[in-house]
Parts: structure tokens; sequence; C-alpha cells
């Protein structure tokens, strides 16, 4: 059995800045002693605890996480890590993990490093890294000495193939909904049933992995919300004692969630990829009003909710200490929040831990957050890449992150594609969508003066309670919709980065993909060239899906919302060459498919209930989530697994050859420019981009080849993706079931166009 810790790497240049190296020394007065714990650096002596028990007792997890691949072609490596939380005190765990589609039974084990540790619980990483076979792997992990624990399977794809994702957001209620009602988290069971037919290979969190907003309600803020001066409540201090209560919420609403079935099984066995959003820190958190939110409660807050998201979302150890107005040092950080020996009492925080090379990181911290940015890059198997954006962090109300952030993010981009030209399709995750129906009519009403008189009888008298949130006074909606990137603050810096993907992608020929959640309802947006410019989608570097999944736990909002949003769903023109719309690709609500309606009618059951108007095809007001995968089949003839470890021989679908689907009427033998004008979208008088505008684009809806999400259907061409949105058909189902809706991305190869723009 081989002994291994985590693999050295060579990571991107100056995409961080490491750490100090500590030594243990004589601690002064006022000062923090740096001291060594199973030969890892930290800082404080930690709480005198010690465990009588002889075996581990695990309060959280394993938490699984994919990091990055590295490598060439021929011999990558798998990057992941697991973390668990255990009570304070006890032995160094290990890892045991072994391949078990190989059948040799060779294991290798590593050494649990632990990141921090108080009085109540410590936390433990495992930085695992194994070879990617020429075969699709199902690999199994063990943690020892655990007590009640089972080995966990997760699979790893082959190096032919890129990775099938699993998309999700929004996972958690808002203060006040009824969870029973709701049935709980009931479409992990789905994403369980479908990762047991055909396993995902990761995870990506969208932002609201978690719903932390009841620290306001029922925790240590709720004294605080009650204050109805907004000067009393801006002045208010955050001390010591509000940061260890606040500290005490948070941890312990991780622990209530992420212990918490279906989704508990889903972590440790899918591996994840999160980037946080408002809820993970606090409803709306970074677009009240600037004064608002320069506040000590939120800077604190700010930072608490930042301490665990990196400890256990990232896997990383905290900062040494979290915003306190008790320590004048932790509220003006240059690059990090830097030592309170207060909140280091009983407590030790690794130091000096490597950074990732998947990391980029911001030059400086947030406005609210004494911490910097925190974006990812990496690879999603053999030809896709990711990019999550932290869009959080750097987050005012009229910006959402730094240009210099922004500089770096498209440098990286730059240096990694062109280290790899095997990469084909870039998911983009954005957290918020970016292609969206415009609301600027309701931001205007929100914010004019017009909403002063109400707002006076609101402070006096409690007149239009619920439209006017507790911190800021403001009509509560409008820091949702100063959080779309479409609202009118953002409207440039939109602009200039859609046109700073189109000089990507046209450089690259890459074709950009986004992902986006928070507005509890599933869309598709999509920008694309001018329909003027007859550039077909195949070869349209504009051409850019967003595709829209959210709430897979949270409830959606009003059918009447939906369909008001739906009735926005204008052309609209990001620029003189870019158009923008969402797809007509929802046929019917859930589980209304006439013939599903036809049996219930002779049956006399009850159907599920009405959720959008019948004109309403592109916004569906029901909790759901997103399904990618390649549309060609790419795994060189080796079986595929399931879930579960063992083999199945890969399936055909639709009516074409090889599993290659053929629907629609545009004639395959056709030249592409014949094809692209014969599409619904402009075969009509008048051009309707609502429609399709390519092959993979025709019957979106239940009735694609890739509603079912388990067989490429080669809609996308070689380098394209399919899409499946699986949408819950009803909340009282506590099994979660879905129905899919399908439609497929195209590859992009723009290099006859290369010189469109310079020479013609």
């Amino acid at each position: 059995m081989a002994e291994r810790n985590a693999a050295s790497t060579t990571p991107y240049p100056n995409n961080s800045i490491g750490g100090p190296e500590y030594h243990h020394n004589e601690q002064q007065p006022n000062q923090v002693a740096h001291t060594t714990q199973n030969g890892s650096a930290g800082v404080g002596h930690g709480p005198n605890v010690q465990s009588n028990s002889n075996s581990l007792e695990i309060l959280c997890g394993p938490l699984l996480n994919y990091r990055r691949t590295s490598g060439d072609a021929a011999n990558p490596t798998w990057h992941g890590s697991v973390l668990i939380v255990a009570k304070p005190g006890q032995l160094q765990p290990d890892l045991q993990l072994k391949c078990l589609s190989t059948g040799n039974g060779h294991s290798q084990m590593y050494n649990g490093q632990k990141l921090y540790e108080d009085p109540a619980k410590a936390f433990w990483r495992f930085t695992i890294d194994l070879p990617i076979q020429e075969f699709e792997a199902t690999w199994e992990y063990s943690i020892t000495p655990a007590v009640g624990t089972t080995p966990k399977i997760f699979v790893v794809p082959s190096t032919a193939q890129s990775m099938r994702i699993m998309f999700h957001s929004c996972n958690g209620f808002s203060v006040g909904t009824d969870v029973d009602a709701w049935s709980g988290p009931a479409l992990w069971n789905d994403v369980l049933r479908m990762h047991k037919s055909k396993p995902f290979h990761v995870m990506i969190g969208g932002g609201d992995q978690i719903y932390n907003d009841g620290v306001r309600v029922d925790g240590p803020l709720a004294e605080w919300t009650s204050i109805g001066n907004p000067r009393k409540r801006r002045e208010y201090p955050f001390g010591e004692d509000m940061r260890s209560r606040c500290d005490d919420y948070y941890f312990n609403n991780y622990i209530r969630w992420y212990g918490q079935e279906p989704f508990k099984s889903a972590n440790c066995s899918i591996p994840q990829l999160n980037i946080w959003d408002d809820h993970d820190i606090i409803d709306g958190f970074g677009s009240y009003t600037d004064r608002f939110m320069r506040c000590a409660v939120f800077r604190g807050i700010g930072g608490v909710a930042h301490k665990y998201y990196m400890l256990f979302q990232h896997h990383i150890a905290p900062p040494k200490s979290t915003f306190t107005t008790d320590a004048p040092q932790t509220t003006h950080a240059e690059t990090t929040t830097p030592a309170d020996p207060k909140q280091l009492e009983n407590t030790w925080v690794l130091t000096g831990d490597k950074e990732d090379p998947s990391y980029i990181i911001g030059a400086k911290p947030g406005p609210y957050v004494e911490e910097r940015s925190r974006s990812m890059y990496c690879q999603l198997g053999a030809r896709i890449a990711f990019l999550g954006i932290d869009a959080r962090t750097e987050r005012t109300r009229h910006q959402v992150n730094y240009p210099e952030t922004y500089d770096a993010i498209f440098q990286r981009l730059d240096y990694e594609i062109s280290q790899n030209s095997q990469i084909k399709h870039l998911i983009l995750l954005l957290g918020v969508p970016i292609a969206y129906p415009r609301l600027q009519w309701l931001e205007n009403i929100f914010s004019s003066p017009l909403i002063a008189p109400i707002r006076m009888l609101n402070k006096r008298f409690g007149f239009g309670g619920s439209l006017f949130n507790k911190f800021d006074g403001n009509v509560d909606l409008l820091d949702d919709l100063d959080d779309h990137y479409t609202a009118h603050n953002h409207k440039p810096e939109r602009r200039e980065l859609m046109q700073r993907l189109q000089g990507f992608a046209k450089k690259h020929s890459v074709r950009v993909s986004i992902l986006g959640g928070d507005v509890h309802l599933a869309a598709v947006g999509r920008f694309f060239s001018n329909t003027k410019l007859e550039i077909p989608a195949e070869s349209d570097w504009r051409y850019m899906p967003n595709i829209i999944s959210s709430a897979i736990t949270n409830k959606p909002p009003p059918p009447a919302v939906a369909n008001l949003l739906a009735r926005r769903n204008k052309i609209h023109h990001l620029d003189h060459d870019t158009d923008e719309t969402l797809l007509e690709c929802f046929n019917h609500d859930p589980g209304m498919h006439a013939e599903a309606v036809k049996e219930r009618s002779q049956t006399g059951e009850k159907g599920p209930n009405k959720k959008s108007a019948d004109s309403n095809h592109t916004t569906m007001p029901s909790r759901n989530y997103a399904i990618i995968a390649e549309s060609r089949n790419h795994s060189n003839g080796h079986s595929n697994t399931n879930g579960n470890g063992t083999a199945h021989a890969p399936q055909t679908n639709g009516t074409g050859v090889n599993g290659t689907a053929q629907i629609g009427s545009v004639d395959p033998s056709a030249s592409t420019n014949a094809a692209h004008k014969s599409l619904p979208a402009f075969a009509a008088k008048h051009a309707n981009p609502r429609l399709a505008i390519h092959t993979g684009e025709l019957h979106a809806g239940t009735e694609h080849a890739a509603a079912g999400a388990l067989n490429p259907t080669g809609l996308g061409g070689e380098y394209g993706l399919d899409v499946t949105l699986r949408v819950e058909i009803s909340n009282k189902d506590r099994e979660g079931q879905t129905e899919g809706y399908g439609f497929s991305i195209c590859g992009l190869d723009c290099k006859a166009y290369a010189q469109e723009g310079k020479t013609w």
C-alpha cells in the first residue's frame, strides 16, 4: 500500500500570492502563537481537548470536491479533495483510495491535513490525485478510523471523454417558506437517480448552495434587524460577542444543511465545483446602498460567511481571523484579514497553505469583505474547460467585478487555451443570468420619487410592510433587480464582458456556453450575430447560450411573474452586431404532455398544477437542475459505468446511425448557409430568433432527443453539447420526479471569419 501526500504542481504564473512561512516562537503579549500540528504550520495553540476514543467522530461529511486536471493528454492526472468535520482533539485520520475498475486491489493512502480547529470542531482535508485511465473508471474511498461510515464511490471520465456535468443553484429555502409544502430538497432524489443511471463526473454549484438568511430572523442579527432607526443600524458595532454568535450560527447551519439527505449523499459521490452568491452570505449582500453595505454588521457577517464558504465549499483554510470592531486590525485588510488574538484563543488555523493553481485570485480585497475574490479555471475532461467567476466578493450596486479582475481572467483564459488546442468548449459560470429579459421599467418605478411617500408611511406606521426590506429601507425587490447583469447600473460592464468573450471565442474558435441561476426559474437565453449578417450558428462566435437553471430547492416565483417575463422576451441588441433573446423550449408544462393528460382524464387521477400560461414557452416557474454532456460519444468504444461502478454497454438514441438522432427538416447535405436560412428562426417572412437558429435547437423541449439526458444525440456536431433541464412535475412528490426539456449547442468553427472586421 503506497503512502502519498498531495502531488507537487507548478501553478500558473502570478495566479496567487503565497502565504508566509511560520516557525514556532515564544508568544509575546497581544501576539499570536505560531505553532505546528501534524507537521503543518499554523497560528494559535488550538483547544485544550483530547479525545479518549480510538475512532474518529465525524460531524459532517465526507464532502468531495474536484479541482483540476494536470499533465498532458496522454497521461492526465485528476486532482480533488475530500473534507470531513470531526470533533476536536482526535487522531489524524487517513483516507484510502482504490480503483474498482482495474480489479488489482491496489490502493493509495492519504494523510489528513488539519485546516482549522476550535473547542467545537476540527476540519480535515485529504488532497487526492489519481491517474485518468483509458476507460471511465470508478474509484472508492474510505476514511479511517471513522465511526459508522461506509466506503464512498465516484466516477472519473476516460482520457478520451469530457465530463458529464450536473449544474444547480439556489439550494435552500427563503425565510418564511413552508418547507413541508415543497417536500424539502426533493429534487436531489432525481439527481441521484440520474447519477445511478449514468454517472455525473462533476457537480457545479452556481451560487446559494446554502441559505443563511435566517441569521437575521431567528439568529444573532434579529435584534439588530429590529432597530428602526437606519443611522443606529449603520453605527451598530460588530464586536467579538456578536461575531462569535454569528460564527456559531453559520457553522451550525452548514452542519444541518450539508448533513441532510438526499443532498448529503450527492455531496460524497459527485465531485463538486462551487462559486458563492448572496444567500451563501445573506440575501442581497453587495446590492444594497454603499453606505449601508459598509456598516460594521454587514462587513462582519461577510467575513464569517467567507470563512465557512472557504472551509465547506472549497476545502481551504480560512483567514486567521474575521472582521470585528473589537480588533481594529481586522477592519482594513490589504490582502487577507490579519490575526486577532481574542478570536484565536483555543483555536488553531493552518497557514502557508499552497494555493491550488486552479484559482484566479483578485488583486485586492472586496469592498465589503476583507478578502480577495476567488475565481476558478480548470479542465472538465478532454475538450471542455470551465471558468467560474466570483461575482460576489467584489460586487457593489454599481459593479460586479473590478476591471483588473477581468484582465486577470482573460489573461488566464488566453494562456490556458493557447497551451491546449484540444479545448473546444468553455463553460462559463456567472451565477446570475446575463441573457435575460429587461426589467428596466420596474427598476424605474422602485427607484422613482413616487415611492418616497409610501416609504415614509412604512417607516412611521408600517404601511406596506412586506414591500420594503429591513436593511436599507428600499423596495425589497430592488436588490434582486440590481443583482442582474441586465440592471441599468451593470449594462456597460455587461456589454464589455460579452464583447471580450466574443473576442476570445473568435480568436480560439472555442464555443462559450454560460451557466446562470439565481432567478428561481428555468430558461435558455442566447446571444447571436444580428440576423442581417447571415452568419450560421456553427460559425458564429457571438452565439453564446445562457443555460438558466434555478432553483433546485427554493420555491419558484408565481406563474404571473414568469408569464410577465415571457411577455418581456423581446429581441434585444447588445450592440450593433449582437442580438439576444430567450429560446422557446417549453412546449408544455411538466407532466402535461397530451398523452398523460388524456390518460388521467380516463382514470380520474389528479394531475400536477398548471405552472405557466399556454402562451409562455420561455420561462418555467418550477424547480429544476441541468445536465450537460458532449453531443458525440468520444469514449473510444470503452464501456461506460453506472453510478454503482458496474459496466453497461453504450445505448443508441433516436433514429439515426450510431446513436446520432436525426430530427427536423434541415437537409444535412445542404451547405451550412442554406441550412441556416431554412431554419424556423429565419424561414418566415420576418425572422424570429426565439425559435431554432441551428439544428440542435429544433424541437427544443420534451420532444428533443436530448430530453432523456442519457444518450448523445449528435445534434451539436463533433464538439457540441447536449443540454437537459430536468423540471419538477409536482412539489407534492417527495421523490422529486422530473420531466426533461432538451436542446443541443453546436460546436464552433469560425476560422473562415478570422479576418471579418479587419479586411472585410
